[in-house]
């Protein structure tokens, strides 16, 4: 996995942790912000996961 996913995948954890944190707290608003923040890390995710893909495939 390329260097970039992993920290992307990071991200996106450590952003859901923060959301459920959040919405128990009460903080509704904030937690929206979060869910925004996990959905977004994760498409990076894939996106490096996919083109890391591509480009392995394309070199054979």
């Amino acid at each position: 996995m390329p260097r970039l996913a992993l920290y992307s995948l990071v991200v996106c954890l450590l952003a859901l942790v923060a959301a459920v944190v959040s919405f128990v707290q009460g903080g509704v608003v904030l937690g929206i912000v979060w869910v925004l923040l996990v959905g977004l890390s994760s498409n990076m995710t894939w996106f490096y996961v996919r083109r890391n893909r591509m480009r392995a495939e394309a070199a054979v």
